[in-house]
C-alpha cells in the first residue's frame, strides 16, 4: 500500500487526532478467529463494524510483530513482520484497509527502547565482545568484586544486569529477555528510521511508542539516588528514574522521528508512552511542537477519581503544553488495569460518570477495549496467569486482570472463541475454560456485569456483554456511544477548556461550546450557573425530576446558559 491510500483517509485541515478517540485493542484477547483461545487479526477484521459502530476514530493495536511472548510481544524478534499467532503481513494489510473504509486508521504498538533476546542483533552480540552488533546494546563490564555495574533495578526489583558468558553484563530495564538497545550507538538510530519507513509505506498511520521515556542511558553508568516519594511515576524499589530513564538525548531521537513523521500524507502520528510525573516533564516530548504530537498523561490515570485533583492535572497540562500541543486521555490500559475497577470500584454510575469525563476533555481521548461495556478487572487465579512478571504478585497487581477476553456474549466462548475452547486467559465471570460460574443470582450486580466488589463478570444472562448491552438504551454501551456521537459533533479539534466555579465534591468545566457539570459525591447537588439546556445525562433513568439539581454521581453535558 502507497503512502498516498493511507487507511483510506487524507485531507487538509487539523491533525486527525484532534479530538479524536482512539481505541486500545489487545489483539489476543480481542475476537479469536480460528479457536485456538487466542484473538488474532482476522478477529479483529470480524469485529470492526463494531468501533465503526460506536464511532472511534483510530484503533491502537497491541503488539503485532514476531516475538517469543516472554512479554507478550513486548520482546520483539522482528520489527518488520507479523506475529504468526496473530496472522500475516496480508492480513495486516486488509485490517487497515477494511478499517480505512469505515473511517478508522490503524497505529501499531513500537518498543524501541529494548528487544527481544532472541532478535538477530542480539544472538550477534552475544557471540563476542568484538561483534558487528555488540554495540547495539548496553553492555559494561564487572565491578571489581564481581557484581554489576551500578544499583539500577529492573521493573520487577531484580538487578538490571544479566551476565553473559561474552564476559560482560547486559542491561534489561525489563526481564532479563529484552536487553535494552544501546541509542548512543548511529545504527540502532538508522535501523529505526528504516523501520519506521517500512511501517509508513505499509499504510499504518502511526506508532504507540513504548517505553518513550527510555532510549538513552546515562553515558557513565551511574547509580541512581534513593526514591524519596511514594510516586510511582518517580522511580520504584527504593530508586528515583534518573540516569536509566528520561535523559535528555532522547529528545533528539522524537526529532528526527518527527521529520519522517511529516514526510508522509497525511501526517503519521507518534503517541507516547511518557512515564512521567508531571505536566512539565511530560510537555518536554512535545519539544516546540517537534518532537512527539501526543504523550500519555500518567499524572491523570494515576490520580484518583476526586475532581479537584482532575481539574487542577487538567489546567497544569493545558498550561505546559506548547500552543497549539495537543493532550491525551486514558483511565484504563494493558499495564495499569480498567478505570471501572480502579477508579470507580465497580460502581455503574462512577463508569459513567469516568466515560463522560474522558468523553468532553479537549485534545484526543484513549479507550481500552471493554470500558465502553464497563468492563472491571478479572481476578485471574495465579495458576492460569500468563505475565511473567507478575506470575507471584498479589490479586489486583497482576496484569492479567485487564487482559482478559472481550466479553462479546453470553455463549459459552462469549463469542471470544467455539464452545469448548479454552481462551488463554479466562472469561469474565468463568472457571477458565470458558464455563460459566456466577449462577443465576444476579444479586448486587447493575445493569453492566459489574458486581458488588468490582469483579468483571459476564454472566450467563449477558448483561455484561456486548450484545446484552448493545439494544438497551439505558446501557453503559448505548450511553458511550452517545457521548462519543456528540463529542465529534461539538467537540472537533482542540476545543477551548476552562474550568468553573464549583462545590466541594463537583467539577464543572467549559470544553467547546459546551459546559459539562459532575457530581462526585453521595448526595444531589445544583447544576452551575452557566449550565444551560442537558443535552445528555449519565444516569440511566434519563432527565432528572429536578431541573437544576444533579442526582449522585451523575454528570450532564449541556449548552452555556444564556443568562448573564
Amino acid at each position: 500500500m502507497s503512502q498516498a491510500q493511507v487507511s483510506g483517509l487524507s485531507g487538509q485541515g487539523p491533525p486527525w487526532w484532534h479530538g479524536a478517540v482512539i481505541y486500545q485493542l489487545y489483539v489476543r484477547s480481542w475476537r479469536d478467529s480460528d479457536d485456538d483461545g487466542y484473538g488474532d487479526l482476522r478477529g479483529i477484521i470480524e469485529r470492526l463494524d463494531h468501533l465503526s459502530w460506536l464511532g472511534v476514530d483510530a484503533i491502537w493495536l497491541s503488539p503485532t510483530m514476531p516475538s517469543p511472548d516472554v512479554d507478550w510481544g513486548y520482546d520483539v524478534s522482528d520489527y518488520m513482520g507479523v506475529h504468526p499467532e496473530l496472522g500475516t503481513l496480508a492480513d495486516l494489510d486488509e485490517l487497515i484497509a477494511q478499517a480505512g473504509r469505515r473511517g478508522m486508521r490503524v497505529l501499531l504498538d513500537l518498543p524501541p527502547n529494548h528487544t527481544s533476546s532472541a532478535h538477530p542483533w542480539f544472538a550477534e552480540a552475544a557471540s563476542g565482545r568484538t561483534a558487528a552488533h555488540r554495540n547495539y546494546y548496553v553492555w559494561a563490564d564487572a565491578r571489581p568484586d564481581g557484581g554489576p555495574p551500578n544499583n539500577w533495578l529492573d521493573f520487577t526489583g531484580r538487578p538490571a544486569w544479566q551476565w553473559h558468558d561474552s564476559g560482560q553484563y547486559y542491561l534489561h530495564n525489563f526481564l532479563a529477555g529484552q536487553p535494552d538497545l544501546n541509542w548512543w550507538e548511529p545504527a540502532v538510530h538508522r535501523e529505526f528510521a528504516r523501520i519506521l519507513e517500512f511501517w509508513f509505506e505499509r499504510g499504518v498511520a502511526g506508532f504507540r511508542i513504548d517505553v518513550a521515556h527510555g532510549l538513552y542511558k546515562d553515558a557513565e553508568l551511574r547509580d541512581n539516588p534513593p526514591l524519596d516519594s511514594g510516586n510511582p511515576l518517580e522511580g520504584a524499589w527504593g530508586l528515583r528514574f534518573v540516569y536509566n530513564f528520561n535523559r535528555p538525548e532522547t529528545h533528539g531521537v522524537y526529532r528526527d522521528w518527527r521529520k519522517i513523521a511529516e514526510s508522509y500524507s497525511p501526517v503519521r502520528l507518534l503517541l507516547g508512552e511518557t512515564w512521567v510525573p508531571d505536566a512539565q516533564q511530560l510537555a518536554a516530548y512535545y519539544g516546540d511542537n517537534d518532537e512527539l504530537q501526543l504523550g500519555f498523561n500518567f499524572p491523570f490515570a494515576f490520580s484518583d477519581f476526586e475532581p479537584a485533583r482532575l481539574a487542577v492535572i487538567v489546567e497544569q497540562t493545558l498550561a505546559a503544553l506548547p500552543p497549539g500541543g495537543c493532550p491525551v486521555w486514558m483511565g484504563s490500559n494493558h499495564d495499569l488495569g480498567r478505570f471501572p475497577s480502579r477508579w470507580c470500584g465497580g460502581d455503574e454510575r462512577k463508569v459513567r460518570l469516568a466515560l463522560l469525563v474522558l468523553a468532553t476533555l479537549p485534545g484526543t481521548s484513549v479507550l481500552y477495549y471493554g470500558d465502553e461495556i464497563g468492563m472491571t478487572d478479572v481476578d485471574v487465579p495465579v495458576a492460569l496467569r500468563r505475565d511473567h512478571a507478575t506470575l507471584d504478585v498479589h490479586v489486583g497487581g497482576d496484569r492479567d486482570r485487564a487482559r482478559t477476553p472481550m466479553p462479546w456474549d453470553g455463549s459459552p466462548g462469549g463469542g471470544f472463541t467455539g464452545s469448548g475452547v479454552t481462551p488463554w486467559l479466562p472469561l469474565a465471570g468463568t472457571d477458565g475454560t470458558g464455563a460459566d460460574r456466577t449462577g443465576a443470582d444476579r444479586t448486587g450486580a447493575d445493569r453492566t456485569g459489574i458486581d458488588s466488589t468490582g469483579a468483571g463478570r459476564a454472566g450467563a444472562d449477558g448483561a455484561g456483554t456486548v450484545a446484552g448491552q448493545r439494544d438497551d438504551p439505558g446501557s453503559v454501551l448505548s450511553l458511550c456511544r452517545r457521548l462519543l456521537a456528540l463529542r465529534r459533533a461539538e467537540l472537533g479539534g482542540l476545543a477551548d477548556f476552562e474550568n468553573l466555579i464549583a462545590a466541594g465534591g463537583q467539577w464543572a468545566y467549559r470544553t467547546g461550546p459546551l459546559v459539562v457539570a459532575a457530581n462526585f459525591t453521595d448526595h444531589p447537588a445544583d447544576m452551575p450557573a452557566a449550565a444551560g439546556e442537558v443535552l445528555l445525562t449519565t444516569c440511566a433513568e434519563g432527565t432528572p425530576e429536578s431541573p437544576g439539581m444533579l442526582r449522585p454521581w451523575e454528570g450532564v453535558i449541556t449548552h452555556a446558559s444564556s443568562g448573564p
